[in-house]
């Protein structure tokens, strides 16, 4: 990580002011000068006198004289002196410069807005007089030089006077220690630090970068790692935690992350699309990879996130435990495998019919717990919607398995909420009415985790879920985003305002009808709850080359969709049917997959000449390759 990429010039020549006398202190500064010598950061010819003086005294002034003279002639390459100092060979060999480079981590050195000013006529007569010493020394020339020599050793040898009565001894060099500020076990709020007020230093996973304030604050790219720029999203996927798609959650300032830091009002970041968080599962799309791929090689990334995640959702009191323990006689949702089942029951109020979700449900009037095609509504909005009675009453008027709603209260398989509970479900609040408007689970790969929610429908997904994928980049704005399903239901009017063949739609151009391909894929893939179709199967499926010639995968085909190898409609339709094919054939003495493949097609068919508005019923389209 670059420790000063986001100090300024000036910040870092006052530093160097202030710290001159501490590094010419250090003791044997060689190693120090010949590292300023590789770089070029000091001229030959004061190297070399420099380097042979062996009084302690003169040496220091001469270190001292170096840096003076590395401030006054080279500012423009202050970043490479402190960047070339604070190398790993020389911190471990000098104390002194721990110390300094600590001190701008931790925040312990305060930069003044003002320095008081030099004397610049002491300066000229010191440095005069400096001038002539120099002249003097190169007139005596030899002579002298071996008269300083024969001064310092004997410098060197006198003895001090703790060390009289064993002059054997010699005096143990006092090391500077560097002592943390901040007590054993006790957090350091860097974020509140001066030195930090345009950057922070942030972690996720193995990887170490710098996040800039003010680009987060506009929805640019804004966390750099050794000159390469990163946006959240990108940074998260870099450090190797894409599986969580919540990158508040992934990335840390020192173990805390950066939702709490933009809670806390430390961070502002752009107002991106509605979101819900909650732990995440898996993304079954990508921008980069096969659907297989990702699905079929998620990573256990459960490091100390469950705490963080589980005060964002903030899931409501006690009463809402009591629902969840409850059981008996509702059916369940969401039965792929790693996703977690909720209690839901049919309803209907009339004409209109939907699924109660036991986990939203708070009472009449609160928690949208009924979710029909268009909509999540409170139950006293549902019999509004269905009822024809001018005073309906949703606890009779909505029916479950024939029964009206009252009976799964005095079963206590619903809860009603107190009229002094202050959960999300009972909240007035327009934020909290809002975030009920979308579904908890992602649409396709019905799993939790960070969510985009249609501005439309009552759908979530995950941004890699949705296809085609969904850049942070579209969520920064105020526009409405509609997904998939809606911008191809919004659209089907105009787009096909007359029937065609199905050897029409056939014929039609990938480039064109993209729209339609993505529906296809995203009604396949939440057919499939149990991914079966969605990796390579050669990877997971004993001797399925020696039968299968030509494997082909949903993941696949998305791939293949991405990248644009698909020229005409028909060659997408054909990989699709091989899937299906290749499924029976593997398959002639297992009825069970064998079926699925048979469901799975029947649904494509079915889906395709919807879609494309298909004139007449045709032969399956395997027939057709």
């Amino acid at each position: 990580m670059e420790t000063l990429a986001f100090l300024t010039d000036k910040q870092l020549l006052q530093f160097l002011r202030c710290s001159r006398t501490e590094m010419s202190c250090m003791v044997q500064p060689h190693t120090f000068l010949n590292q300023l010598r590789d770089h070029h950061l000091i001229p030959e010819n004061m190297y070399k006198k420099l380097i042979l003086i062996r009084s302690k005294e003169l040496r220091e002034k001469g270190v001292y004289r170096v840096l003076d003279w590395v401030e006054a002639e080279r500012p423009d390459s202050i970043k490479v002196f402190w960047n070339c100092v604070f190398r790993d060979h020389l911190l471990q060999q000098y104390p002194t410069l721990r110390l300094l480079r600590n001190r701008l981590l931790d925040g312990s050195f305060t930069f003044y807005e003002k320095l008081p000013e030099k004397e610049e006529e002491e300066d000229k007569k010191k440095k005069a007089s400096a001038e002539g010493g120099e002249e003097e020394e190169e007139k005596t020339g030899r002579k002298k030089r071996k008269q300083k020599k024969r001064s310092a050793s004997a410098e060197e040898e006198q003895p001090s006077t703790s060390t009289q009565s064993t002059p054997s001894q010699k005096r143990k060099v006092q090391r500077l220690k560097y002592c943390s500020p901040f007590r054993k076990g006790e957090k350091a709020d860097i974020w509140t630090w001066p030195i930090y007020k345009s950057q922070l230093p942030v972690t996720c996973g193995d990887k170490e970068g710098m996040l800039n304030r003010d680009k987060l604050a506009k929805g640019e790219k804004c966390i750099v790692v050794q000159g390469r720029w990163f946006t959240p999203s990108g940074f998260e996927e870099f450090g190797g935690k894409k599986s969580r798609k919540n990158w508040k959650y992934s990335i840390r300032c020192r173990d805390t992350t950066l939702e709490k830091l933009i809670q806390e009002g430390h961070l502002s970041s752009p107002d991106f699309k509605r979101r819900k968080c909650a732990q995440a599962k898996r993304a079954l799309f990508s921008s980069n990879q096969s659907a297989g791929s990702i699905t079929g090689s998620e990573e256990d990334d459960g490091e100390e996130e469950e705490e963080e995640e589980e005060a964002e959702q903030e899931r409501e009191e006690g009463e809402r435990g009591e629902q969840a323990n409850t059981a008996g006689g509702e059916s369940s949702a969401g039965v792929s495998h790693g996703v977690v089942k909720k209690c839901v029951f049919k309803v209907t109020c009339g004409a209109i019919n939907g699924m109660l979700h036991k986990d939203r449900f708070a009472s009449g009037s609160c928690g949208k717990s009924i979710r029909t095609e268009l909509c999540w509504m409170t139950p006293m909005k549902f019999v509004t919607e269905g009822s024809a009675l001018e005073d309906p009453s949703w606890k009779k008027d909505i029916q479950c398995d024939g029964k009206p709603l009252s009976v799964l209260i005095e079963s206590k398989l619903l809860h009603i909420h107190s009229l002094l509970c202050k959960c999300k479900l009972c909240s007035s609040t327009v934020k909290d009415q809002h975030d009920q408007d979308n579904d908890d689970d992602c649409f396709i790969c019905r799993s939790q985790g960070s969510l985009i929610c249609c501005d439309k429908c009552p759908r979530s997904f995950h941004q890699r879920c949705h296809l085609p994928n969904v850049d942070d980049a579209m969520l920064g704005d105020n526009r409405t985003w509609m997904c998939t399903f809606c911008v191809l239901g919004a659209s089907q009017l105009w787009r096909y305002p007359k029937q065609m063949t199905y050897q029409e739609a056939l014929t039609c151009r990938i480039s064109d009808h993209l729209l339609e391909c993505q529906y296809l894929l995203l009604c396949l893939y939440k057919e499939d709850e149990d991914n079966i179709f969605v990796t390579d199967p050669c990877i997971n499926v004993r001797n399925y080359t020696s039968v299968i010639k030509t494997p082909m995968w949903l993941g696949r085909v998305v791939e293949k969709l991405q990248q644009n190898l698909y020229k005409t409609v028909q060659h997408f339709v054909s990989d699709v049917m091989f899937i299906f094919t290749n499924c029976a054939t593997f398959n002639r003495d297992n009825a069970e997959f064998r079926e699925m493949g048979e469901r799975l097609k029947d649904l494509f068919e079915r889906e395709f000449k919807s879609t494309f508005s298909i004139q007449l019923q045709h032969p399956a389209a395997s027939n057709s390759q």
